[in-house]
Formats: structure tokens, sequence, C-alpha cells
């Protein structure tokens, strides 16, 4: 599937729509105090950045962000793709693009977590395709047996 990529603006109903559908993907995995899911609002933040993958309709088809800390680290986060597109590369053309806005930005290192249960397969598998290996805890995220966590140096 070709997909256009763009940042745009999570203040919209559509990408509430595909927040909502990650969480509803998300909250039946993991214990609540192990989600760490930004909102919409928390997404428009000015340390955060949010891309849109479309269809050739122009239909939001997934989504993912990057949200910088200062001037050398930045995370992965909200990378979410709808059902009817999975295996069709979309979040790995989100990742791609997320990764070189980093790069643009100066950032090198790339850091994310995800959860390590049953459920999470495929996001591990894009990440690893994607160059990232496993890391340890990070910021304020708690070492968890509910997180795994990635990283990736962009240098």
């Amino acid at each position: 599937m070709a997909a256009t990529i763009a940042i745009e603006t999570p203040l919209t109903d559509e990408v509430r729509a595909l927040v909502k559908a990650l969480n509803a993907y998300l909250n039946p995995l993991s214990p609540p105090q192990f989600q760490f899911q930004m909102t919409v609002e928390q997404m428009a933040g000015e340390d955060t950045t949010v891309f849109i993958a479309r269809d050739e309709a122009g239909r939001p088809v997934g989504m993912g962000a990057l949200k910088t800390f200062g001037e050398n680290m930045a995370e992965v986060k909200r990378m979410y793709t709808l059902p009817q597109v999975r295996g069709q590369r979309v979040g790995a053309a989100l990742l791609d693009a997320i990764e070189a806005l980093a790069r643009q930005k100066g950032v090198t290192l790339l850091k994310l977590e995800t959860g390590s249960v049953a459920g999470f397969e495929p996001a591990w598998r894009l990440y690893e395709r994607g160059g990232f290996t496993r890391c340890g805890a990070f910021l304020d995220y708690p070492d968890s047996e509910y997180s795994a966590f990635y990283e990736k140096a962009l240098i």
C-alpha cells in the first residue's frame, strides 16, 4: 500500500479516533499503571511532532510521534496502524519519517517503550527491523515485566 505520511495536528476527530483505537487495543494487554499513553492534548505539545499515514483515499490508517528531550535524545511514541493495513509497511514508513525528523533535529539517540507481553510481537518486529535494539528502562519509566525498551543510535 502506498501511504502518504505527513506531520499533522493531533487535535482532530480523525486522530482522536486513531488514539481511541490504539488505546482499545493496548488496554487489555497490561495493567493500567504500566501503560504510558499520551493524550492528544499531550501529543499537541511543542516537544512532540505527530505523523499521520493516509491511504490513497485520504483516510488516516496509522500514526506515530516523536517526542524530544533536550538536545540529544528523543522518543518514539503512539505508534499504531489500523489492522487492515498491517503487513503493508505503513508502520515502517511512519518509523522512517520519525527517524528522519529526529536526525534533522540533531537527535543522536532515539528510544522507545512498548509492551513486553503477548500482543506486542508485531511492534518488536517493526522496531528490530528498523535497527532498534533492546535496552534498559529510561527517563521515569519503571523497569517492569510489562515494558520492553528499545534504542537506536543515530550517529
